[in-house]
């Protein structure tokens, strides 16, 4: 017989549910997720909401945009990660209100009441006012914005292959990515190398070197978290395959086909300025927390940073609601040996989401509290080319072949489905076989990102952008 299927308004799936308390996670992200695993099989009944069915590894868009793999590969349903936890039920919705007094969330027109809210709805891309850049330069947190990024490069190069105008296909075959930590590293590598080994293999008319890569960023180095040998190894690298790093300038302005950029003249004088004009322009620039961390701190009263994220407790509490958790890219966490707040990485979201999640049972089993949270760092790095990476692990600096192996077994390690690690794993070693991409495929229709909100687009749009001074790209 099959089991009768449960919604909102009704009790839980099972009856045995209903006296347990009710674990509420908003955000199927790494933290969220996390969270969700943890208390797989626990004495709580848990609810996991997302506006999408799916969890993203954030880290490989660039390998989506620029068709290393397709979008399938990095995306894994969230209730098949879970289908075996039968105390955890997965709704899809966008949370759209608060009610910390009464304990409820508001999501799809429905009051729904929770016990204990962890909430980890991550981040968005932030243009520091600029909104209206956002079409000219799409950036890279969710697949519709990699596959807009593809869909605009291969456009491009296609319109550059029926075009006789040699001036005309070098502005076709630009590309400007706007700034230089991780993503933007990664997305300038994996563009030079398509443009300069896919082009001419399957194009007949387009020159690879008409392709121009531009990287721009505003301080003096690119990976400027990591230690000054590494960005330099990533730079030395970079260039040698023809990428085109302009350091040092802030974006002025976006606009149909260029970028322009300023840059500090000798004391006294005026800024000197810089056009780039290319067909495409990807911003990996600016993040920002979801407004989910604003709508809180106006509810509660809890503090919220210049960048929206919730400044917690060490227990990733707020005063006054030891019941509401907030965790992953959405919380400040400055309670570390050194006082600066953990990066929005995944690293730190996943170890947040164990903890809490533990935390809560320990509370909920009158159990004693869990030692403190303690961030264990293991390193920061990033692929730069094929059979090239830099990485810091805890001191050990590499670069290279022996950086690229090191950044393929930790991504692998962190994707969730064990299908997505073989059959990434599969592509990689096709790609570096062969040369080819998996997903050189033009699909969607222009703009689409434009239509795609992920938690702060609707906001700021909605908002008076403030009146600041000539922006930072980075």
């Amino acid at each position: 017989m099959v089991r009768e299927r449960f919604f909102l308004e009704l009790p839980p799936p099972f009856e045995a549910m209903a006296a347990w308390p009710h674990v509420v996670i908003v955000g199927g992200g790494f933290a969220g997720v996390k969270a969700a695993s943890a208390l797989a099989g626990q004495p709580v009944r848990v609810t996991l909401i997302d506006k999408r069915n799916f969890n993203l590894f954030q880290p490989l868009l660039y390998q989506v945009a620029t068709g290393l793999v397709a979008e399938a590969d990095v995306a894994t349903p969230l209730r098949s990660l879970l289908e075996k936890a039968t105390n955890v039920q997965v709704l899809l919705g966008e949370v759209v209100d608060l009610d910390p007094a009464n304990r409820e969330l508001v999501f799809n027109d429905r009051r729904y009441r929770y016990d204990h809210l962890i909430l980890a709805t991550g981040s968005g891309s932030s243009y520091f006012g600029h909104e209206n850049w956002r079409a000219e330069a799409p950036p890279m947190k969710i697949l519709e914005h990699a596959d807009e990024i593809r869909r605009r490069l291969l456009s491009a190069i296609e319109e550059a292959e029926q075009t006789p105008d040699r001036e005309r296909r070098r502005f076709l075959q630009s590309v400007v990515v706007i700034g230089g930590g991780p993503s933007g590293c990664e997305l300038a590598g994996s563009l030079s190398d398509l443009t300069q080994k896919s082009l001419s293999r399957f194009f007949r008319q387009v020159d690879p070197a008409d392709s121009r890569i531009v990287l721009v960023d505003p301080g003096d180095r690119l990976l400027r978290a990591m230690h000054p040998s590494l960005s330099a190894a990533a730079e030395g690298f970079l260039r040698s395959r023809g990428v085109e790093l302009v350091l040092g300038g802030r974006v002025q302005a976006i606009e149909n086909g260029k970028v322009t950029i300023s840059f500090k003249g000798p004391e006294g004088s005026e800024p000197q300025t810089q056009v780039i004009e290319a067909a495409t322009i990807c911003w990996t620039a600016g993040v920002r927390a979801s407004h989910l961390g604003k709508l809180l701190a106006e509810r509660t009263g809890c503090i919220a940073d210049r960048g929206g994220r919730v400044v917690v407790e060490p227990d990733f509490s707020i005063p006054g609601h030891p019941e509401i958790r907030v965790i992953g890219d959405l919380c400040s966490y400055s309670h570390t040996t050194d006082g600066k707040p953990l990066p929005g990485m995944a690293g730190p979201a996943v170890q947040m989401g164990d903890w809490v999640a533990r935390d809560i049972l320990a509370g909920v089993q009158g159990r004693t509290q869990q030692a403190p949270f303690r961030w264990l760092d293991f390193g920061s790095m990033a692929v730069i080319g094929r059979w090239y990476a830099v990485a810091d692990l805890r001191g050990w600096r590499v670069s290279g072949a022996v950086g690229w192996l090191l950044w393929g077994l930790a991504h692998l390690a962190f994707m969730p489905a064990m299908e997505n690690r073989l059959s990434l794993l599969v592509k990689w070693m096709w790609n570096i076989a062969v040369g080819e991409r998996a997903s050189l495929l033009i699909t969607g229709r222009p703009d689409q990102h434009m239509n795609v909100e992920v938690g702060l687009e609707r906001v700021e749009s909605e908002t008076p952008a403030p009146v600041e001074p000539p922006v930072a790209a980075g």
